[in-house]
């Protein structure tokens, strides 16, 4: 059994694509817009149908970071999109990588912990990127 992320973006997805790209090495391994969708009797999922995403929103995209698989779109979510009750936890190599991955990840969102030493870790931090999505990086202490 394998458990994934996926996230919604509300109109975003390309952007947060992109934004990984850069802060985190993501790698995107599949994007589909909406005007690709071969199932045009799909309710709501072809383009131009209702008020929903438009043809050049995500419909559905795979990305990875590291060895994780992480799932995105810009349907599912009406309005804001809000994060709430989960993040995603990053894994640094050294303290410096967590400190660059904290600082790249906080461009443009809030710090909800700033990066510090902790009895678990030598350096962990909690943020929330510029979609909402909560992060909290960790470089644990070595055993």
């Amino acid at each position: 059994m394998q458990v994934q992320p996926y996230l919604f973006f509300d109109g975003r997805c390309e952007e947060a694509l992109e934004f990984y790209r850069k802060t985190l090495g993501a790698e995107v391994k599949m994007m589909m817009r909406f005007k690709e969708n071969p199932d045009t009797a799909t309710v709501g999922c072809g383009p131009g149908e209702g008020s929903g995403p438009s043809g050049e929103s995500i419909m559905h995209a795979c990305f990875k970071i590291g060895d994780t698989e992480v799932m995105a779109s810009d349907g599912m979510a009406a309005g804001k999109p809000e994060f709430k009750g989960f993040s995603l936890s990053l894994t640094a190599a050294s303290d410096a990588e967590a400190q660059r991955l904290f600082k790249a990840l906080g461009d443009g969102g809030q710090v909800q912990m700033p990066m510090t030493k902790t009895f678990f870790a030598s350096s962990f931090g909690m943020v929330a990127d510029r979609f909402g999505v909560s992060w909290m990086v960790i470089k644990p202490t070595e055993q």
